[in-house]
């Protein structure tokens, strides 16, 4: 998901797409591989798929003058836009839909600011149990699937989570353009976990060093859109508007071993 549509800075879908990008260049001797790579892959691209009607109309934060921040937004919208997201998924399948699922339960797992507001703890919680009681189902039904049931044990589950979640941090830094050295850690690697460095070029935005290595090539180019916000608004219509007129911009980042 991207902070700002403030430029250029890609959509939250936009974001997700760098994430599918990222997972097809993904593995390696030292890295492995994964399994089922398809459905992964097209998991990392649709995790955020949640957030599409969202950002068709995106709200405006008075304090900002720009769409709210992912971060900004209240719980209940979060929940909201979270609770929606599998059934948008579903059409894709239900390995896609279960990594959609646990993506969302994983970031309410990880950053917990939201424990700290009683009314925002049992919106989360509820929200938390009707997610783990769908995951149950899900992983039940493909448990009858010969197909699927090589694919859905704890281990592998486990690993593939922890890859989505890998992809989307790393595409988050990306899409954000964040100077200094960036760290993404808990990467699963062929034997265990490591912590991936990034670093820029020579200062340029659109090249950076990625240690340890983890992609298949030598080098990695990453091509998506942004959109480019030129003033900040006080009418969330006019702001509205604004991103309907914007075409968008082609980006391009090229990630490099050390």
């Amino acid at each position: 998901m991207c902070s700002r549509f403030l430029g250029p800075c890609c959509l939250l879908s936009l974001q997700a797409w760098v994430s599918g990008e990222l997972a097809r260049a993904w593995g390696n001797e030292e890295f492995g591989q994964f399994v089922p790579p398809k459905e992964l892959c097209l998991a990392a691209e649709q995790h955020d798929i949640g957030w599409l009607l969202w950002e068709q109309a995106p709200t405006l934060n008075p304090e900002t003058g720009y769409p709210y921040r992912f971060t900004e937004l209240p719980t209940q919208v979060h929940i909201d836009i979270w609770t929606g997201a599998k059934q948008l998924a579903m059409p894709w399948g239900r390995y896609v839909t279960l990594f959609v699922s646990l993506h969302g339960t994983g970031l309410y797992e990880r950053y917990r600011s939201w424990q700290k507001n009683p009314e925002s703890r049992r919106i989360v919680q509820e929200f938390l149990n009707s997610e783990y009681a769908f995951q149950e189902q899900l992983i039940a039904t493909l448990n009858n699937d010969a197909h699927y049931v090589p694919y859905v044990t704890p281990e592998v589950i486990k690993r593939n989570q922890k890859l989505v979640a890998t992809w989307d941090a790393l595409s988050l830094i990306l899409c954000q353009n964040v100077s200094g050295e960036q760290q993404v850690e808990q990467v699963p690697t062929a034997d265990g976990e490591t912590v991936l460095t990034l670093t820029h070029v020579n200062d340029d935005p659109h090249q950076m060093i990625v240690s340890p290595w983890p992609f298949q090539e030598s080098e990695v180019t990453l091509v998506y859109e942004g959109r480019l916000l030129r003033e900040t608004f006080t009418d969330e219509m006019a702001m509205q508007e604004a991103l309907r007129r914007d075409r968008g911009l082609t980006l391009t980042t090229i990630l490099k071993p050390e």
